[in-house]
């Protein structure tokens, strides 16, 4: 089984949270993906922190998340399922962000699990498969 893990689920790693390391550990390395967009909502979050020792630490923490987990590509299938996912939402009138369609998009084409605590809007997009690691 493989497994895209949303910004939450990466930041919980960063922070250290036990139990998503635990399920983190359990999964097999090569199955465990982190798409691009989650990787460009944690710099925009670090970027715009004032300069301090705790954005430093954070940056050389995500760094090191960086080089350990694996990149899920955006193909065209992951264009084809923002699309769909993004449609589907507003046709229901309820929409998400893009970021958070995009990532979802990611797992939808990989046929992967999404890893997120975000559950309130991800488990509105029909055939996601999502788990919460952090309970």
């Amino acid at each position: 089984m493989s497994f895209v893990l949303d910004t939450n689920a990466v930041s919980a790693v960063m922070k250290g949270e036990a139990r998503t390391l635990s399920r983190l550990r359990d999964a097999a390395k090569r199955e465990v993906f982190v798409p691009q967009p989650v990787l460009a909502e944690i710099s925009y979050g670090i970027a715009r922190l004032p300069k301090s020792k705790r954005k430093e630490s954070l940056r050389q923490r995500f760094e090191l998340v960086k080089g350990e987990l694996l990149r899920a590509d955006w193909t065209d299938a992951v264009s084809e399922a923002f699309g769909d996912i993004k449609a589907h939402l507003e046709r229901r009138g309820t929409p998400i962000e893009d970021f958070d369609a995009a990532i979802a998009a990611h797992a939808h084409a990989l046929g992967a699990v999404l890893v997120t605590s975000n559950l309130t809007h991800m488990v509105r997009i029909p055939g996601l498969r999502v788990e919460d690691w952090a309970k």
